[in-house]
C-alpha cells in the first residue's frame, strides 16, 4: 500500500513538471511570435484639459522614430526598446507621463499625459513661465499661447528656487487654479499682483477697485464672498464706488469708499505737476540771455519818460482807459497786477555782455501826450408846442 502511494505520488510530480515545461516553451513560442511581428500602425492618444495641445502627434512619432533609427512602421516589434522610448519622452517639459505597448494587432499604442498650466507668471526680473498643477516651471510654447490667470512681480528669475519662492510659487499655483476653474473670476480679474510680503492683490478688468486678497489660504472661499460683493453690492454702489475691496479677513468683505483721501491724493498730484511745469519755465526763462546799455554820454535816462509812463499808468486806471493805446507798464505796476497766490520766480543773475554802440549825442524823443477828443456839445431840448386856445362859446 505504501509502495502504491509513493507511484502515484511520482507520476504526479511528473505531471506537474511536464506542465511547467510546456507553459515555458508556449510563452517563448509567443515571445517570438511576438518579436517577429511588425508594427503595422501608431495609435497616439494625449490627455489635456483642451482641444490644444503643447505637444502633438506629430512631435511623439517623431521622438519615436529617431530612436528606432528611422521609420517605425513595418519594423519587428522586438526592435523595439519601449522602455528607453518612455524615458526619452518625459524629459520633455510639457510631458508629464508616457506608457508605450503593442497589441495583439501589432499596433503600437502611445499614452501621453500631458502637462496642465495654471498660471502665467512674470517675473520682477523680466522673465515669464508658465506653472503647472504640480507647481513645476515650464517655459513659454511656440504652439499657442494658453489663455491663465496672469501674476505679477514673482521676485526670482533663478531656475533654483529658494525655500520662500518654492512656497510662494505654491500659492500661485493654488490662487490660480481656483480662478481659473470659475468663469465669473476669469472674465473678471485682469491681473494678480505679489507683493513684497508675499500676499496678493487684483487688479479688476471693470472699474478701478483694487481687491486685497491676502494669501493663498481659503482661496476658494474668498473668491466667493468676492462675487458675492460684485453681484450684490456693487450693481447699486457703482463700479467706481469702492477704492479697495479686502477679502483677507475670514467670514466678511471689507470695502473702503473712494472718498476725500483719494480726492486729496489726486489733487497733490496736481499741483506736484503745476509745480513742475512752473519749474521748467523758470529753467527756460534763466537760458535766455539778457541785455543792458551801460549809462554813458549817449545813453543817458531821461526822467521825463519815466514821469510820462506814470502818468499813462494813472491813465488806464481812469474811466476812457478802453480808448487809449496800450503802454509799457512800469515794474511797479507789473509787480501790482501780480496774483498774491502766484509765487515770485526766483532772482535770475544778469548776464554780463559787452555793451552795445550807441551812436554819440543820440537823445531818445519824448513820447507825445495822449491826445483826447473834445466832448460833442449836449443837443438842445426840442421847444414847446404852442397850445390851442378856444373862442368862447356863443350863447346865441
Amino acid at each position: 500500500m505504501a509502495k502504491k502511494k509513493t507511484i502515484l505520488k511520482w507520476i504526479a510530480n511528473i505531471l506537474w513538471m511536464g506542465i511547467g515545461v510546456a507553459t515555458i516553451v508556449l510563452l517563448v513560442a509567443a515571445i517570438r511570435v511576438k518579436d517577429a511581428m511588425t508594427c503595422k500602425k501608431i495609435e497616439v492618444s494625449i490627455d489635456a484639459p483642451g482641444d490644444d495641445y503643447f505637444v502633438d502627434k506629430k512631435d511623439i512619432i517623431a521622438i519615436i522614430s529617431s530612436i528606432s533609427g528611422g521609420n517605425p512602421l513595418n519594423k519587428p516589434a522586438g526592435s523595439f526598446n519601449l522602455k528607453r522610448m518612455e524615458e526619452v519622452l518625459q524629459k520633455n517639459v510639457w510631458i508629464k507621463d508616457a506608457q508605450l505597448f503593442f497589441d495583439n494587432n501589432e499596433v503600437l499604442h502611445v499614452n501621453i499625459h500631458e502637462r496642465v498650466p495654471v498660471a502665467r507668471v512674470f517675473a520682477a526680473g523680466g522673465g515669464t513661465f508658465y506653472l503647472d498643477s504640480s507647481a513645476a516651471k515650464l517655459p513659454l510654447s511656440d504652439k499657442f499661447s494658453a489663455r491663465l490667470p496672469v501674476f505679477t512681480g514673482f521676485p526670482s528669475d533663478k531656475i533654483i528656487l529658494s525655500k520662500a519662492d518654492s512656497a510662494l510659487l505654491r500659492d500661485i499655483k493654488t490662487l490660480g487654479m481656483a480662478i481659473a476653474k470659475d468663469s465669473f473670476c476669469m472674465a473678471m480679474i485682469e491681473q494678480v499682483d505679489i507683493k513684497p510680503e508675499g500676499d496678493f492683490e487684483m487688479m479688476m478688468k471693470v472699474g478701478s477697485s483694487v481687491v486685497l486678497f491676502g494669501n493663498a489660504a481659503d482661496a476658494e472661499l474668498k473668491l466667493e464672498r468676492l462675487k458675492l460683493f460684485y453681484r450684490e453690492v456693487v450693481p447699486k454702489a457703482g463700479w467706481n464706488y469702492y477704492s479697495r475691496i479686502s477679502v483677507q479677513y475670514k467670514g466678511q468683505v471689507v470695502g473702503s469708499r473712494r472718498g476725500a483721501a483719494d480726492i486729496a491724493a489726486d489733487s497733490l498730484r496736481t499741483v506736484q505737476l503745476l509745480q513742475l511745469l512752473a519749474l521748467d519755465a523758470e529753467r527756460r526763462a534763466s537760458d535766455s540771455s539778457l541785455h543792458f546799455l551801460q549809462d554813458g554820454p549817449g545813453n543817458t535816462a531821461d526822467s521825463s519818460i519815466i514821469q510820462q509812463s506814470i502818468q499813462r499808468e494813472d491813465a488806464v486806471d481812469s474811466p476812457g482807459a478802453a480808448a487809449m493805446p496800450a503802454q509799457a507798464a512800469s515794474p511797479a505796476a507789473v509787480a501790482a497786477s501780480t496774483p498774491a497766490a502766484v509765487p515770485a520766480p526766483a532772482a535770475v543773475k544778469p548776464a554780463v555782455t559787452k555793451p552795445a554802440t550807441v551812436k554819440p549825442n543820440a537823445v531818445r524823443p519824448a513820447a507825445k501826450p495822449p491826445v483826447t477828443k473834445p466832448a460833442a456839445p449836449r443837443p438842445k431840448p426840442p421847444a414847446a408846442k404852442p397850445k390851442v386856445v378856444m373862442p368862447p362859446r356863443n350863447d346865441y
